[in-house]
């Protein structure tokens, strides 16, 4: 008798999504068979899931990690699908009907999502910058593929689950929320001092450093306004951002006749997670339930641009459109690795962005290969400006 289980296949096995998505494989194991895992460097920790989970096909990131768990855990080597993507086309031939989590950070997530989506496999995708770097791109192999996008990112998630059965002609705007991060209360001014452990001390989210870095800038936010426009076929004019320091209401969608609709829960990532594994149903979470009794009040406010400047050159990037978006990300990933490796500081951020989006073409791409040239074009000149600043 065939394996009932759906088969799931997991890029970033390691990371905080990874983890999250695991927690909800050990809660249904009934119903959920983790037949793939990847991760880059954490190779001890992917022979423990693969070992935990039964997992027989593994993907590295580098033929340095393939030569770790060679010598470090030799039992395992059978079970090793490959390397970077050679190894994940292999594990997607493995599992033809499988749902693929898309947990990786930065634009390293855009060819394995077209990979999965133009081969017909549902993309979970916790992965915002595949859209940011792929947009059409993406859309398009879904398209070819018959294959279906689910939104992980929490606000994505809450956007689809409130469309859900209401027509997108009756959609006025869509609103993100976002916390707002570590220094929604500090003066612009005292921005260019915080220390790295200041960036990574966020209020309400349990995250990675990147992500975490992102939040603080609200560089997520405006990556968000660009995977909202694309997801939902959205104006950039339709999609607002506001700061609700809470993280209990995880966006809202505002319909022509005036009225809201709002999702809200608890700021935990496993319940976007479990509603995309369950490819849009309610599943029962082991999160703490919300209490709206114990809410008390639910704030919203305008985020201040001289403290997220980020976030306008975002929307500018979204309204110039083409490899605009592209750009922005590449030197957002640059900029950021310089700060977590305290080349940079904080504010240093919307500089490299800002100056390289002067710097780089905003022309469209048409295909993956003509992307991944404009990544490492925008990369390469972020790079130079990171050498720069972090020599003055």
């Amino acid at each position: 008798m065939a394996d009932p289980r759906l088969p799931v296949l997991l890029l970033g096995a390691t990371g905080s999504i990874g983890q999250s998505t695991l927690d909800l494989l050990r809660r249904y194991p009934d119903r959920f068979l983790l037949a793939g895992v990847s991760a880059r460097t954490r190779i001890d920790e992917l022979a423990a899931i693969a070992r935990e989970f039964e997992t027989t096909a593994l993907v590295v990131g580098d033929e340095a990690g393939a030569a770790r768990l060679t010598a470090t855990h030799p039992e395992l080597v059978p079970r090793l699908a490959g390397v970077g993507g050679a190894g994940f086309e292999a594990m997607l031939e493995g599992a033809p009907s499988a749902l693929v989590v898309n947990g990786l950070v930065g634009a390293v997530g855009l060819q394995p999502t077209l990979m999965a989506l133009e081969r017909g496999h549902d993309v979970a995708l916790a992965n915002k910058e595949a859209l940011v770097v792929g947009g059409e791109l993406v859309l398009d192999a879904a398209r070819r593929g018959g294959a279906t996008l689910w939104p992980v990112d929490s606000e994505h998630s809450a956007i689809a689950q409130c469309l859900r059965g209401n027509p997108r002609s009756e959609l006025r705007r869509i609103w993100l929320t976002a916390s707002g991060g570590p220094f929604r209360d500090h003066e612009p001014e005292s921005l260019g001092s915080v220390t790295l452990e200041e960036i990574l001390d966020h209020p309400n989210w349990d995250m990675g450093p990147k992500i975490t870095v992102d939040s603080a800038t609200m560089m997520n936010k405006g990556l968000e306004i660009i995977e909202a426009m694309l997801l939902f076929g959205t104006p950039l004019a339709d999609v607002s951002v506001v700061i609700h320091r809470q993280s209990i209401v995880h966006s809202m969608i505002e319909f022509v006749d005036g009225s809201f609709l709002a999702q809200l829960g608890a700021p935990d990532m496993r319940i976007p997670i479990l509603y995309a594994l369950s490819r849009g149903e309610h599943w029962e979470c082991d999160v703490a339930p919300m209490d709206p009794l114990r809410l008390g009040r639910l704030d919203f406010e305008a985020p201040d641009p001289r403290r997220y400047p980020c976030l306008e050159l975002a929307r500018r990037a979204a309204e110039a459109g083409g490899g605009a978006p592209l750009v922005l990300n590449a030197a957002n990933e640059a900029a950021v690795a310089g700060v977590l490796d305290s080349r940079l500081s904080f504010m240093d951020i919307p500089r490299i962005i800002e100056a390289t989006l002067a710097r780089v073409s905003h022309a469209a791409v048409r295909s993956v290969e003509e992307a991944l040239e404009r990544d490492r074009e925008a990369r390469a000149h972020a790079a130079e400006l990171v050498g720069q600043r972090a020599r003055t």
